[in-house]
């Protein structure tokens, strides 16, 4: 899935689970969350890195990186300059040659003590050895990276920097392509945070196909495998993550969907629309409503908001799809009941309520509106 996908987006926030494993989940169903972790994290499986965001992303695709890297070193710093930077540096290097793969933690603490961004010397010396490629991270501990010499950690044949800018943008334009199957120069450009610019000087050296697909305003570009392949005509019903790359792209997301989504979890709580971390519902290959869930004690599944698309005859209908991804998630969490708060248009809530069946949980008052 890793491979096909191209890269997967981690993030902090967790409410059912963490993005990176609801990614799997979407595709694959109801996997264990400890086979997800495992195969993520097989020793020369894969890496962290910068792509879209902080991604994990096959071990392969380490020397396309080489751009980022050489960019990072010449510009000297990211987000903090160090201030002893010869002597953290070689005091990280030193450490992880002596005793292998640490955290941040081990290696002598990540914050000075403040706040979260308020990172210590050794937080900044190893982040800047990440970004710059001396240092990889392959696994997540506890949720926290651990740092490895990337001389160690890559494998032979893949590590070298001796990729010019130009051979990596096309490389990774031609992952962007097969990952999306047809997509704009800014829908390619967004995949792993390229300038426009680059991507349309590497379009022509690609496989990629010059396409023009009906309501798109824009030329785009298809991978010419996924044009000779049928449609597989079947689908799965599923919430996706907010991080999900399938709706990554709020703007590619409105045009292929006709959603417009934007995740609500920095906003604050009293101008929220649809939730903190409402998750789109695909069924039948659209999206046709958004849950913004939670989990209490207990084993419940909470529904705080099921907001429809469509009319109300059309949420009506899309009902039992909503019910049977909610059936699957809360199983998926070790939830046994579920129960649905708010539901707009109200008129949707009677047939929710109805497809849920004895999973759901009744609401004291009834449901919201």
């Amino acid at each position: 899935m890793l491979r096909r996908l191209g890269a997967v987006q981690l993030d902090t926030i967790s409410v059912l689970a963490r993005s990176h494993e609801l990614v799997p989940y979407a595709r694959l169903g109801a996997v264990g969350r400890p086979a997800v972790e495992a195969a993520y994290w097989t020793p020369g499986h894969s890496f962290e890195y910068w792509s879209h965001a902080a991604c994990i992303l096959p071990i392969e695709d380490w020397p396309l990186f080489a751009f980022r890297r050489r960019a990072r070193r010449a510009r000297g710093y990211r987000w903090h300059e160090l201030e002893d930077s010869a002597a953290a540096l070689s005091a990280v290097r030193e450490r992880l040659a002596a005793e292998g793969p640490l955290t941040a933690t081990e290696l002598g603490g990540a914050k000075r003590g403040g706040p979260w961004w308020d990172w210590s010397q050794t937080k900044i010396a190893v982040e800047w050895l990440l970004d710059v490629g001396e240092v990889v991270c392959r696994e997540r501990r506890g949720w926290k990276r651990v740092y490895e010499l990337a001389e160690r950690a890559v494998p032979g044949d893949l590590f070298h920097d001796d990729l010019d800018d130009e051979v990596c943008v096309r490389e990774l334009v031609t992952r962007a392509g097969r990952a999306l199957g047809v997509g704009t120069v800014a829908d390619l450009a967004d995949q792993h945070r390229l300038s426009v610019a680059s991507v349309a000087r590497a379009l022509p050296g690609t496989d990629l196909v010059p396409v023009a697909v009906e309501g798109w305003r824009e030329p785009a570009w298809a991978d010419p495998t996924a044009l000779r392949e049928p449609a597989r005509g079947r689908h799965r019903t599923t919430l996706l993550s907010p991080f999900d790359s399938l709706i990554w792209d709020r703007r590619r997301t409105e045009r292929i969907f006709g959603m417009v989504h934007r995740l609500e979890a920095y906003t604050p709580k009293e101008k929220r629309v649809h939730g903190y971390f409402a998750m789109p519902v695909l069924a039948g290959g659209r999206l046709i409503a958004r849950v913004d869930p939670a989990r209490e004690r207990g084993g419940v599944l909470v529904a705080r908001r099921v907001g429809f698309e469509g009319t109300p005859a059309a949420a009506s209908r899309s009902a039992p799809a909503v019910a049977a991804a909610l059936r699957e998630a809360a199983g998926w969490v070790g939830a046994e009941r579920i129960r649905v708060e708010r539901v707009v248009p109200a008129t949707a809530a009677p047939p929710l309520v109805e497809a849920l069946g004895e999973a759901a949980d009744p609401v004291p008052g009834g449901i919201g509106s």
